[in-house]
């Protein structure tokens, strides 16, 4: 006898299973989700990750065996956590906060992950800003059983590259993978929108989907302002765009719910406008499709083009997709700075699992492994179930990722052009001045915005409260800011992580 006790997510290939598992595929989705899981352990055991597709967090018991299983999908797409009690019961679920509200929880401050948070921006590795509070990590499961807990990784990353095949292989490989696995994302009952950006990731997915409505953000400052390219692009390809126009009021009025609902504190400065992009979609639809994946697997990022010049250094600094304050600049403004607590420790059996691979997949694996989890896939959760949306992400997909895998890193960054094989799949469907236009990434005018005394108020308090009293320096918190107000707005990332924190503090655990 096993029960789901615990599960969010969306399992792909629902129908191969049912038909696999004996299951009625005519039950309600998620009864019928959990009907999957329930017969896939009791089919495949522990080895049931190898069988499913998708996002999906959940907890199971098995009555028989006596012991609680919980496992994580592949890349982390939906988060799970757990508490062991001091009278020695285990706490658990998909959200802190249920796991907050439960007898025997005791809230106390991880004040080592502030150390991390500075540099990363966001929460990395298995701890949490909650003491006792540990995620379970992508490709991960837990067994507890007789009071004891032994966590299993089932599934990582592996990569070996295939030196035999050409560029238009490659593309032709992700294209029709891409068509076989839309089906899937969603059934024909249901209507989904698709985020749009002037990018080729949401651009591809778009062209890809049935979607007929799509949903953009906007800025009054046209520098910033990426929908009319979006907008663009939904004309060409035939479908309707509403422009979400971003003002700076909204944005930082919304800061303290984000921080909230994300249950973590977050410096990435797109959470916010991703935040109100989530609830002004959920206001007419709630099922949308978004673009995140591609990048980590198919090189995206400019930097990674610094992989061969990087070389084997790379071990000895590369973090991840941010690396925001170092040691020296920590120690001086935290009061409690801890040397055993550093962010290169986080990804050093990352790298140990990598060696003797090319340094544009030991960058992205890092990524693939601290920052896609962390960052990407907590703020799509997070903010999307708070605004009572569900997101789906066609190209997080272990199908897609095995196309990475497996292609050489010239395929995915050259002297030109980033995410070359995937841009060319692109162009499949899409212009070409579309497929191949220059990444610009999710750009927020915050280093603007911040400066500006009219929207920065509850950021010089912040930088002046009680609570940055106690972790911080305040002279030398302050010297920051005031170096980014007289006009050094390359400090705008600094000033925004630690008043996100802040925040985030004043949120959980300020009276």
């Amino acid at each position: 006898m096993t029960e789901i006790r615990e599960y969010r997510g969306h399992i792909r290939n629902w129908a191969a299973l049912c038909r696999e598992l004996q299951i009625d595929g005519s039950l309600a989705r998620e009864e019928r989700e959990k009907a999957i899981l329930e017969k896939a352990y009791e089919t495949w055991g522990t080895e049931m990750g190898s069988h499913l597709y998708g996002m999906f967090a959940f907890a199971l018991w098995d009555e028989e065996r006596r012991q609680l299983f919980c496992m994580r999908d592949h890349f982390g797409t939906k988060p799970f956590y757990y508490y062991v009690t001091g009278d020695g019961r285990l706490l658990y679920g998909t959200m802190i906060s249920r796991i907050l509200e439960q007898p025997g929880f005791v809230k106390e401050l991880n004040e080592d992950m502030l150390q991390l948070y500075l540099t990363l921006t966001y929460v990395a590795g298995e701890n949490t800003f909650f003491k006792g509070v540990k995620k379970l990590m992508p490709g991960h499961y837990l067994i507890w059983k007789d009071g004891r807990i032994e966590i299993t990784r089932y599934w990582a990353p592996s990569y070996h590259p295939d030196e035999s095949r050409t560029l238009e292989d490659w593309a032709d490989e992700i294209h029709t993978t891409l068509r076989d696995i839309f089906p899937e994302v969603k059934e024909p009952s249901e209507t989904a929108e698709s985020f749009l950006s002037g990018g080729v990731d949401s651009s591809y997915v778009l062209a890809m989907s049935d979607a007929e409505m799509t949903g953009s953000c906007g800025y009054d400052d046209a520098r910033f302002d990426e929908s009319p390219l979006a907008a663009e692009t939904a004309r060409l390809l035939g479908r309707k765009n509403t422009r979400c126009l971003i003002t700076p009021e909204a944005y930082f009025a919304i800061v303290p719910w984000v921080m909230r609902n994300m249950e973590q504190p977050l410096g990435d400065a797109s959470a916010i406008a991703f935040a109100i992009a989530c609830r002004e979609t959920a206001a007419h639809t709630k099922l949308c499709y978004s673009g995140e994946g591609a990048d980590e697997f198919f090189g995206g990022y400019n930097m990674y083009r610094n992989a061969e010049r990087y070389g084997d250094n790379l071990k000895t600094f590369y973090v991840g997709n941010t690396n925001i304050m170092k040691e020296d600049e920590k120690k001086r403004i935290l009061k409690h700075y801890n040397d055993q607590v550093l962010p290169i420790d986080l990804v050093k059996d990352i790298y140990e699992e990598t060696e003797g691979l090319d340094p544009l997949t030991r960058m992205a694996d890092v990524d693939i492994r601290i920052w896609l989890e962390g960052d990407i896939y907590l703020n799509v959760d997070k903010m999307s179930t708070a605004a009572g949306l569900e997101i789906r992400m066609p190209l997080t997909d272990r199908r897609i990722f095995d196309i990475a895998s497996r292609m050489p890193a010239r395929f995915k960054v050259n002297e030109e052009q980033n995410k070359v094989a995937f841009r060319t799949a692109a162009a499949k469907v899409l212009p070409e001045e579309i497929a191949f236009r220059k990444k610009l990434g999710f750009i927020v005018p915050i280093r603007i915005w911040m400066a500006d005394d009219r929207y920065n108020a509850d950021v010089k308090a912040a930088f002046r409260s009680r609570e940055a009293e106690r972790f911080f320096h305040a002279d030398e918190i302050n010297a920051i800011l005031d170096d980014y107000l007289g006009g050094n707005s390359d400090a705008w990332r600094k000033v925004w992580t630690i008043y996100t924190f802040l925040v985030w503090y004043r949120e959980y655990f300020s009276e």
